[in-house]
């Protein structure tokens, strides 16, 4: 049971690192190109903001063919095409969420081949390089970023997810304690860096993520089923009840909290069983079969033995006459 907590935790834990990654704003906050590229370029954003993302696509087309030589056009493309992506992967479309993937870093390699001394495409591909799980690459993109912009805290985020996405545990902490720092109110980073720590058995640590992320909003029910797992492998089975009890009144049909809480309690109840009473063995009898049989033999030798020595004695005369 407790293995199949650590794969559903490391799915469940799969499954989020997508959807944090839903797609940001588009990044273009300055201006480029203009009259209709412009227009073109905030009916997308409008569009983006609707989940309208097809259209979005189709919009900021135009934004591109009006501007061709803009980095910052490729930048609002590649952007409305991850989240035409991640929208197509929630609703099962895995070939279309997959040529909507490779059209959004086809974009933000455009925008790098324009502008390569800008960070702001590295950074756009590493986080789509992460939703891929092409982890070397996303690592490789937000070194560069960094390297052009060393306090991009973007870059230091993306980067800390393709070290979770490699199992770099310790330097994916790193990365999210100095994000944590630059954008304190970011939640992704408490809870990535929570996970790492989980990871490296830092329990405690993990522990004080998820319970900022309760300070912040205390009806996140994914941090307090987190919560719940952590405070499970640490065996404080009562917190860990607690947690699942209240994520199950923000979301009672949850099948896995309510999996989790009932192998917390079954833990909990094993744990506080009293000692089972040693059952007491019978003290071994003499008259054991083996036992017998031997003295049986022993005896036949015996009686023979002595049969043998008196073998052709004469028999005494009683001095007794008969009278």
């Amino acid at each position: 049971m407790e293995e199949n907590m650590k794969i559903r935790i490391t799915l469940i834990s799969s499954v989020l690192l997508s959807a944090l990654f839903l797609a940001a704003p588009v990044a273009s906050a300055k201006k480029h190109g203009g009259g209709d590229t412009e227009s073109h370029r905030r009916k997308g954003v409008e569009l983006i903001d609707a989940k309208q993302f097809d259209q979005a696509i189709q919009e900021l087309n135009k934004e591109v063919e009006a501007a061709t030589g803009e980095p910052g056009a490729y930048r609002d493309r590649g952007t409305a095409y991850r989240a035409a992506a991640r929208a197509a992967e929630l609703a099962g479309d895995q070939a279309g969420a997959s040529a909507k993937y490779s059209s959004a870093i086809t974009d933000f390699s455009k925008e790098i081949e324009l502008a390569p001394k800008d960070a702001a495409g590295y950074v756009e591909r590493s986080q789509t390089e992460d939703l891929i799980r092409q982890y070397d690459a996303a690592l490789a993109d937000a070194n560069k970023a960094l390297e052009l912009k060393p306090d991009d805290a973007l870059a230091i985020k993306f980067r800390g997810f393709a070290y979770v996405g490699l199992s770099q545990w310790d330097k994916a902490v790193a990365d999210f304690t100095v994000a944590i720092q630059k954008e304190p109110d970011d939640p992704q980073s408490y809870d990535r860096r929570a996970w790492a720590n989980r990871n490296l058995k830092n329990f405690p640590a993990a522990i004080e993520d998820y319970g900022a992320l309760l300070q912040k909003n205390p009806n996140n029910g994914d941090a307090l089923v987190k919560r719940g797992a952590t405070y499970a492998a640490m065996m404080e089975y009562e917190k860990a009840i607690a947690d699942y009890q209240a994520a199950l009144k923000i979301k009672p049909d949850d099948y896995d909290t309510v999996q989790r809480m009932q192998y917390a309690q079954a833990q909990l109840a094993a744990k506080n069983a009293p000692p089972a009473t040693p059952t007491p063995t019978p003290g071994a009898s003499i008259f054991t079969p083996a036992k017998i049989f031997f003295a049986v033999v022993i005896l036949v030798i015996i009686a023979v033995v002595v049969r043998l020595m008196t073998r052709g004695k004469p028999e005494e005369i009683s001095s007794s006459r008969i009278r």
